[in-house]
């Protein structure tokens, strides 16, 4: 019997690549977020569901929950990959964009497993979480982005012992430097030759690269199948070791 999944933020970057890693594992996937035209394409691209709504509105997320559960016949999957970010320190940043980052990165995945926790308790499902990097360090400049990820880790982490005892295993990742549009756009910013840009961040990683969509969906895929049947509340690095580095140290290296 084929499983169903419901990923959030499922039209592009991580999102779209944990759907399709998904559909290749024989889940049957539904793609939601914003904007119709990406999450359609990825629904056909896996033979999947596409529902465009706001996740971050709780009628909207209910009406998504609802319809991904009539139209996969059950859910026992959801991740929230959706995210969004707006550089600024606290005394820089405004309220209304302080407030955008918090509803998509934590505000919408608590709607998302609020309205799908009774489905996912009916058969033991299983929530992921995609966090970043950034909510276990902070960075300059990412008051309300590194903010709203650490909340999220929170989140997965009270998921995982209020809804263990019905079955349900919630679990959380950070990513570090992954390369999609989002983080195209952020290293835009460093150099105007992305592999520069990519390689002056990562110059600390022990891996020397970013990562790719693709890994993390790997990670994900492994956390929602029954292998992963013991891990609850653990929150996992998908960073290549960047933040197990201490950068100080490095100046003593010979």
């Amino acid at each position: 019997m084929s499983r169903s999944a419901l990923v959030t933020g499922g039209g592009t970057g991580i999102g779209a690549a944990v759907a399709r890693r998904l559909a290749e594992d024989g889940f049957r996937v539904a793609v939601a977020g914003r904007r119709p035209e990406p999450l359609e394409a990825v629904a056909a691209e896996t033979g999947g569901v596409a529902l465009a709504g706001d996740m971050a509105q709780e009628d909207e997320v209910a009406r998504v929950v609802g319809a991904a559960v009539e139209e996969l016949g059950g859910l026992d999957a959801l991740v929230c990959a959706a995210g969004t970010g707006a550089s600024g320190t606290v005394a820089e940043q405004t309220l209304d964009r302080w407030d955008r980052v918090l509803s998509t990165n934590l505000t919408g995945p608590f709607l998302a497993a609020r309205a799908a926790l009774p489905y996912l308790a009916d058969g033991g499902g299983a929530i992921v979480m995609v966090s970043s990097l950034g909510g276990l360090r902070a960075a300059h400049a990412s008051a309300a982005y590194a903010s709203s990820k650490a909340g999220l880790i929170m989140l997965t982490q009270c998921i995982a012992l209020d809804h263990g005892p019905q079955g349900v295993r919630a679990n959380c990742v950070c990513p570090g430097w992954i390369r999609t549009d989002m983080a195209d756009r952020a290293m835009a910013s460093l150099d105007d030759d992305l592999e520069v840009a990519y390689a002056r961040a990562n110059r600390t990683n022990p891996l020397g690269r970013p990562g790719v969509a693709d890994e993390v969906a790997s990670a994900v895929a492994w956390l929602v199948s029954p292998e992963a049947s013991y891990v609850n509340g653990a929150v996992l690095r998908i960073d290549g070791g960047i933040g197990s580095v201490d950068p100080a140290s490095l100046e003593l290296a010979p």
